[in-house]
């Protein structure tokens, strides 16, 4: 009961912070801490991060750091993202989803670093 609440207060302030759904803590925390298969710490991931997401978009609201429109739209547009997200997880075994999102992780780590420890570039400079 104590990891569940340490990994629910730590994946909320990450997520309230860092602007995570919290599924970033909450997904390794249950399989890693609470011996959960990948595919139920997944999908109570997404259960979970309904009022994270809720609190915390209200609040970043409150400070004027909201747009509703790209939002609404992304958040509409990821609805058939995320069923089709879950079919294809379903398809899988918990070992790949486990290597999948380590992946996912790990390149999302790198861009973050590169992009944070690099000069920035000016805007006629092309991608980074």
């Amino acid at each position: 009961m104590v990891a569940a609440i340490l990994i629910g207060l730590i994946g909320g302030i990450i997520a309230g912070m860092l602007g995570l759904g919290g599924g970033i803590i909450f997904v390794p925390g249950m399989v890693i801490f609470l011996n959960l298969d990948q595919h139920v710490a997944e999908g109570t991931s997404l259960l979970a991060i309904i009022p994270v997401a809720v609190v915390g978009a209200y609040s970043h609201y409150r400070h004027g750091d909201v747009r509703l429109r790209e939002g609404l739209l992304f958040g509409t547009l990821a609805l058939g993202g995320s069923a089709a997200g879950v079919a294809v997880a379903n398809l899988l075994s918990a070992r790949a989803l486990k290597i999948a999102f380590a992946v996912l992780i790990l390149v999302i780590a790198y861009r973050l670093a590169k992009g944070a420890l690099l000069p920035e570039r000016s805007k006629g400079d092309g991608p980074a």
